[in-house]
C-alpha cells in the first residue's frame, strides 16, 4: 500500500466514535489484516516469511516508495502497524486473532 497513514486515516474519518457508554453499537471498528510478520527478523524465519519477504521488495516497497509511503512492506512486524494506526488517529489497537498467513488487528478510535 502505498500510504497506509492515509487510508487509516480515512478509515478513521468515516467510522463513527461512539460516546463511550455502555452500548458498544455506536463505536466504530476498522479490521487491519495483514502478513503473518514478527516484529524482529530472527522471529520470521520460515518458509511464509521467506515468500512474504520477496514480494516485499519485489512490489510492495518499490509501490510505497513510487508513492512516496514509508515503504513498509510486507513483513511490517506488530508495533509498526500499531504505530501507523496510532498516527492515524486510532487510541485503541488489539490483535484480534491470527492464522499461518495473517494477522487481524482491531482498531478503534
Amino acid at each position: 500500500m502505498g500510504d497506509p497513514e492515509g487510508a487509516l486515516t480515512y478509515a478513521r474519518n468515516v467510522i463513527k466514535k461512539g460516546d463511550g457508554g455502555s452500548d458498544s453499537t455506536n463505536n466504530g471498528t476498522c479490521m487491519i489484516v495483514e502478513p503473518f510478520a514478527q516484529n524482529e527478523l530472527e522471529n520470521s524465519v520460515n518458509p511464509v516469511a521467506s515468500t512474504f519477504y520477496a514480494a516485499s521488495a519485489l512490489i510492495c516497497v518499490p509501490n510505497s516508495l513510487a508513492f512516496n509511503g514509508p515503504a513498509l512492506g510486507a513483513q511490517a512486524g506488530e508495533n509498526r502497524i500499531r504505530d501507523v494506526a496510532a498516527k492515524s488517529g486510532f487510541s485503541y489497537f488489539k490483535r484480534v486473532t491470527e492464522t499461518p498467513l495473517n494477522i487481524v488487528y482491531e482498531a478503534k478510535p
